[in-house]
């Protein structure tokens, strides 16, 4: 094991923890944004809407980016953008600049999830061994730290304005120089060519796992401190919590899944997961007080938290080159995170934001019955995965 992958790999866990901080950052403030600019719950949902379609839109064509100039071009250019996004999020004076602001936000982290996601599967098979749950603990990391960062921002009295522009114009410098740590996969000629063929069935099966997995992520992410706040009457503070627990939670199952997934298996790990995942969303919706709530928020992401980690590091194992298909199942997942918010915000429009978020509860039935589909010997193709030292290319800058 050489200085230079430990140095990729504290890297890549880096760029995960940046980008958690920057997209947490934005979601913990979302009641502060619509108290800044009078918007409805509606509002809210056009504005996820727009964020998410600018991500989806360059996720969709990231199959052959990413195989023609691989996962570290992409970042060095990608992070820095994103955290432009957030900064421009932060100023933006109405709906319009605000809308057009979210859209650049989306586009740019669209590009960084995708490849932050090759850049770690690229690490994890030069490692030879499961590691892309450490990777994403890294994300909850910088989503635990965006939480708490708004809780005592809104403690102080630091508006939105300034909560959002610090985090951007810290988080840029940072994104650049890490952009030196990164392994590139190969590109060109076969990887072109992975780039344009259609996929192995199996990366279209996670694809849909990890769009369920999404949905739920991103409406704890958008939704959860308004429930808090409006539907169970927690104080603006308090209703900020409920993300970093969850997150919190998330992160507790990441840094023991890639053990258990070498135990256990992913197929046995999904079904557990999304059992836990609807019944855990289940005691947020009946809780009789925000405290029980927020608790729960807990054990939610405690289920939830293995499934994408685990559906991208198959996916980056199916083809030759993981970035394109990383960028298939990633994409399909990603429409569930834009999807899942935006129906949420419509429903309980036509219903109640309680009756609404029921739909997590659904999404757990449909990952637990989803995995039962999977290959039982696929996860043991992968803990057999030998271990190997990294090429001297893998070693550049």
């Amino acid at each position: 094991m050489t200085r230079d992958l430990r140095t990729a790999r504290y890297g890549a866990i880096l760029t995960f923890v940046l980008s958690g901080l920057m997209v947490g950052t934005l979601t913990v403030r979302i009641p502060a944004l619509t108290d800044k600019l009078g918007l409805s719950e509606a509002s809210v949902g056009t504005i996820l809407l727009v964020w998410g379609l600018g991500a989806l839109v360059t996720m969709q064509s990231m199959r052959r980016v990413m195989a023609l100039v691989g996962s570290g071009t992409v970042l060095r250019y990608g992070g820095p953008a994103t955290a432009a996004g957030l900064v421009a999020v932060a100023f933006a004076p109405d709906l319009p600049w605000l809308l057009a602001a979210a859209a650049f936000f989306g586009m740019a982290f669209g590009t960084v999830d995708v490849a932050m996601n090759a850049q770690g599967s690229t690490v994890e098979q030069a490692y030879g061994r499961p590691l892309m749950n450490g990777m994403h603990a890294g994300w909850c990391v910088g989503a635990i730290s965006a939480g708490l960062l708004g809780s005592v921002s809104i403690a102080v009295g630091l508006s939105f304005t300034a909560n959002l522009a610090l985090v951007g114009l810290v988080s840029a410098p940072l994104m650049l120089l890490i952009g030196r740590t990164y392994l590139p996969e190969a590109k060109g000629g076969q990887s072109e060519k992975a780039g344009r063929r259609r996929m192995p069935a199996i990366v279209y099966l996670l694809g849909a796992i990890m769009f369920f997995a999404f949905m739920v992520e991103g409406v704890v992410a958008d939704w959860n401190g308004l429930y808090m706040r409006d539907s169970l009457g927690a104080p603006e503070a308090l209703a900020a919590l409920g993300y970093p627990v969850f997150e919190v939670g998330m992160l507790v199952a990441r840094l023991t899944g890639d053990r258990l997934r070498e135990r256990f298996g992913v197929r046995g790990m999904l079904t557990v997961s999304g059992v836990a995942t609807g019944g855990f969303f289940t005691v947020v919706l009946l809780a009789p007080a925000p405290l029980v709530a927020v608790s729960a928020m807990f054990f939610v992401g405690l289920g939830v938290a293995t499934i994408s980690p685990m559906t991208l590091s198959l996916a980056g194992t199916a083809t030759d080159n993981p970035g394109p298909a990383i960028a298939q199942a990633g994409a399909m997942g990603y429409a569930g995170l834009l999807l899942g918010p935006v129906a949420i915000g419509f429903l309980s429009n036509a219903t109640s934001l309680r009756t609404a978020l029921g739909v997590a509860v659904v999404l757990g039935a449909l990952i637990a019955l989803a995995s039962r589909l999977l290959p039982g010997r696929e996860t043991a193709a992968v803990r057999r995965m030998p271990a190997r030292e990294p090429e001297p290319a893998e070693l550049a800058a």
